[in-house]
């Protein structure tokens, strides 16, 4: 089972961007979470061409949404992170639950089982930096101190190749991701070439399975694009929900594509 081990950060919560903490939610740049672009430089190589051969969502093979989910596991007290390895499967090789309970309208508590990570992956540095920085943006919740932290490593591209595709993200409304009243979501953009649309927007969390134009005033928080590579956000789930809208081909001829790294933290549930 690969795995990383650091200490654990030293800087104290208020050292550090207090934004999600805040507000329940922040845009992050790479400069926001700390990273050296330049430094890392081989490692977002590597995460950007495991995006090359992404598969299918099995479960939605038509809406030109394409991904891979693996789960990891943090202990606070040690900085350790490891990653869990995915169930046999018949189609992707290993492949890991995913489960949103009754969060996602599309899907609702339906145990999806997505193709996991390459394994390459578990030893990028610069994946490995970006989980990093999200969890200091976490910690300061006591309860996740105390417990194993689950990741979600979640990575996603809507493509289209002609004009009369669209993709999609799912749930196709704001919504929250659920699990836990500290799970929390960020997102850091990998890529994106040659497409329109993919709008974020942040609202209150009574908007969750609405469409943001149909909102009252008041109730959207921010609403952006992300164009630069690792240009992010990142949410405290209990206290808004988020969306991202529909891509279509931009004006060049070749594929456009949105690729986004999600990364989910929530505390590890004790079975005992």
């Amino acid at each position: 089972m690969p795995s990383v081990t650091t200490r654990p950060s030293a800087a104290p919560a208020a050292q550090r961007d207090g934004r999600v903490r805040r507000d329940g939610y922040a845009r992050l740049s790479a400069a926001d979470l700390g990273i050296d672009t330049e430094v890392l430089a081989a490692g977002f190589a590597g995460l950007a061409d495991a995006y090359r051969d992404l598969p299918p969502d099995p479960y939605a093979r038509g809406t030109n949404r394409f991904r891979r989910y693996s789960h990891a596991v943090h202990l606070p007290w040690t900085g350790e992170l490891s990653y869990i390895p995915g169930a046999p499967d018949d189609e992707f090789g290993t492949a890991t639950e995913y489960w949103q309970d009754e969060h996602n309208p599309e899907y609702p508590r339906m145990r999806r089982r997505l193709p996991d990570i390459p394994t390459a992956l578990h030893g990028n540095r610069l994946l490995d930096a970006l989980i990093r920085a999200d969890l200091d943006r976490a910690l300061w919740l006591e309860d996740l101190h105390r417990v194993p932290v689950y990741v979600g490593v979640h990575l996603i591209a809507l493509a289209v190749r002609d004009r009369e595709q669209v993709a999609v993200s799912s749930p196709n409304c704001l919504h929250q991701d659920g699990g836990s009243p500290t799970t929390f979501t960020f997102a850091h953009l990998v890529g994106r070439y040659n497409v329109e649309g993919g709008e974020n927007v942040i609202a209150t969390p009574e908007s969750a399975g609405r469409q943001p134009d149909d909102l009252p005033p008041g109730a959207v928080h921010a609403r952006f694009v992300l164009t630069e590579p690792l240009d992010g956000y990142g949410v405290h789930d209990r206290r808004v929900s988020h969306y991202v809208g529909p891509v279509r081909l931009g004006d060049e001829e070749a594929e456009g594509r949105r690729e986004i790294l999600i990364v989910g933290i929530a505390p590890y549930e004790l079975g005992l």
